[in-house]
């Protein structure tokens, strides 16, 4: 048995939309959709985002896309610079990859381990998956959360303190964040791999859960929402 608050949230959708919605990012990267399709869709990957409270994060996400947007557009030849045809083919790359760090974001920020436990027994997935997943959920806040002690010692120490500092010394980026980093992941992992372990979460059996899940209309609906651009786009209509 795996015991959890109730993590159900009336602003947040069902794990399993969540999990459509990174499925419907990733479609739109493998069927390179168009500019239009592309912006109606992002528009409704940030109206959960925001719905849930991240406005920081929303309001981020579309001042990005929104640059490498414009990026996108520009005509080197017309204005007279070569170089800056590299510029419009990164933006336009990493417009297309933004939509999966949206989904992204969105899951793991508002997605507690519990609930996506139960979403993914709820679709009958194999503990195989369900461990290694949970672990990559719980690794990045904590891998986040090593990396703030790091700059707060750091800054104690005046060790490129400000925004910048590692930047205009990146030298200093490897040596006292990137290999300290590196070297706890490899503990960190396996730390959560024995944790969600020793929850029984290996266990073979029937699993109960006290996290209450539940597809509701709002869920279909935004479903719906994200495959009609999509399908309309793939068949042409949209171009």
């Amino acid at each position: 048995m795996t015991f959890s608050h109730n993590t159900s949230n009336q602003r947040t959708l069902d794990p399993r939309t969540k999990l459509f919605l990174l499925l419907a990012a990733n479609l739109m990267l493998f069927f390179h959709v168009s500019v239009i399709t592309q912006l109606i869709m992002v528009v409704l990957f940030l109206m959960p985002l925001a719905v849930a409270g991240r406005w920081k994060m929303t309001l981020n996400f579309a001042l990005t896309y929104a640059i490498l947007t414009g990026l996108g557009f520009l005509d080197p030849e017309a204005m007279g610079l070569p170089w800056l045809h590299v510029v419009s083919a990164l933006a336009v790359g990493c417009t297309m990859m933004l939509p999966c760090f949206i989904t992204g974001a969105y899951a793991f920020t508002t997605t507690s381990p519990s609930a996506f436990i139960c979403a993914m027994r709820r679709m009958h997935a194999s503990e195989s998956v369900v461990i290694p997943c949970v672990v990559v959920i719980r690794f990045f806040p904590t891998i986040a959360e090593d990396y703030r002690q790091i700059r707060n010692a750091m800054a104690l120490r005046g060790i490129a303190a400000g925004g910048w500092g590692l930047v205009r010394h990146p030298a200093q980026l490897l040596e006292y964040i990137l290999i300290p980093l590196l070297m706890n992941a490899t503990n960190v992992a396996q730390d959560l791999s024995v944790a969600a372990l020793t929850k029984g979460l290996g266990r073979k059996g029937e699993h109960t859960s006290r996290t209450v899940i539940r597809m509701r209309i709002v869920d279909w609906l935004m479903m719906i929402a994200m495959m009609v651009p999509l399908v309309l786009d793939v068949a042409g209509v949209i171009r």
